[in-house]
């Protein structure tokens, strides 16, 4: 991964610290000679490359906002659940279903196979850098078979997470850059070619947590979980924890244009090392038609296979693994689907950061501004009543 851009006007001058690193296939890709990476590099955080470099592949997307909703829909999405990192992971078994015990104990056997309760207590923040291949499809029809066509897109991320509630994501792909946060308050997403939207009901926790990368906020969120069976993984035998947002919960999440009917989450936990090994969700969204009484129906289907574990700092922190996601359309004389492909390899992880302010976890300008309207518009209702 390449963290620095040499100063090409001056060979004695400071190196630039990029602000996501991007792999050295990506920054070969970018240009031949100095002057034209530093050109090149610059249109690529700004998304100002032309058409021309662009349109090899992208995943196959039509247009940019296309492309971008699928790097947010693979890079970035949000898991529905407000997972509390900063309370204890012990819960008595005692006065529980047979379903609820054996899902507690399953995450005791995760806990330990992952550092412990006195390493998994100890994290008070993180920090990752990694890189990323994707491949995307064409949009098929009906029941047609899903292939990826086209050549890989690679990019680069950062991840920067403090306990409680706080993180910031970005991700660099094709010449795009998309980003995520939570402030402790609002967790909200923004692109390079897109303003900052903020998403609904508390904040929540990045969907690329629980893949191996944070075991107490994995740990945490499969604690209200329960068990449903076994099922083997690649020749790897597997307890299988399910966990459904509530109704209650959903209908936070849900807009004027859109109802989430559901959203489910699996876990696979090898009963041989008790860690992770897949995780999954699946998430129906019913869109609201701006005329008339047909609705379409969008339903996304991610899964995630984590591998390579290794130890850092007393912690067993997974350094690669695959995403498959699988999004359908339907209703409405839609009857399409499309499939995008994520290889993802750890390059640094750190835990315990030292300097890490909240000032690192900011929401954009625009956001803030919302928001700070928003508790006045507060704070004056409460004076009036």
């Amino acid at each position: 991964m390449r963290k620095l851009c040499p100063n090409f006007e001056n060979e004695n001058g400071l190196e630039t610290v990029l602000e996501v690193p991007i792999p050295e296939d990506m920054w070969t890709n970018i240009g031949s000679s100095g002057s034209n990476r530093w050109q090149n590099l610059r249109a690529l955080m700004k998304a100002q490359i032309s058409s021309s470099d662009r349109k090899l592949s992208r995943l196959s997307a039509t247009s940019d906002n296309e492309f971008i909703a699928l790097l947010k829909l693979v890079g970035c999405p949000l898991i529905p659940l407000q997972v509390q990192s900063h309370r204890t992971l012990t819960r008595p078994l005692q006065d529980s279903s047979i379903e609820d015990s054996t899902a507690k104990y399953i995450v005791q056997q995760y806990i330990a196979a992952t550092g412990g309760y006195g390493a998994l207590d100890s994290l008070k923040s993180m920090y990752a850098v990694g890189q990323v291949r994707m491949f995307g499809s064409d949009m098929s029809q009906g029941n047609d078979s899903v292939q990826n066509i086209g050549r890989a897109e690679v990019g680069g991320f950062v991840l920067w997470q403090k306990n409680p509630d706080l993180w910031h994501f970005e991700l660099v792909v094709s010449g795009f850059k998309v980003s995520a946060g939570s402030d402790g308050k609002v967790a909200w997403n923004q692109s390079s070619c897109q303003p900052c939207h903020a998403n609904k009901g508390p904040p929540r926790p990045l969907r690329r947590f629980f893949q191996g990368l944070d075991p107490r906020c994995t740990a945490n969120l499969f604690q209200e979980a329960v068990w449903v069976g076994e099922k083997t993984i690649n020749n790897e035998d597997c307890f299988l924890l399910k966990l459904d947002t509530t109704q209650q919960v959903l209908e936070t999440q849900s807009t004027s244009n859109t109802e989430i009917i559901r959203h489910t989450t699996w876990g696979y936990f090898s009963q041989r090392t008790g860690l992770l090994i897949k995780f999954q969700d699946t998430k129906l969204v019913k869109m609201k038609p701006v005329k008339g009484k047909d609705h379409s129906f969008w339903e996304t289907s991610i899964e995630s296979m984590i591998e390579d574990y290794r130890y850092i700092d007393g912690i067993n922190i997974a350094h690669g693994g695959t995403t498959i996601a699988m999004l359908y359309r339907y209703g409405n004389a839609h009857n399409h689907k499309r499939r995008i492909e994520e290889t993802w390899r750890i390059e640094e992880v750190d835990f315990n950061i030292c300097g890490l302010s909240m000032d690192c976890f900011l929401p954009p300008s625009d956001l803030k501004r919302e928001q700070d309207i928003a508790d006045c518009r507060g704070s004056c209702a409460e004076e009036k009543s």
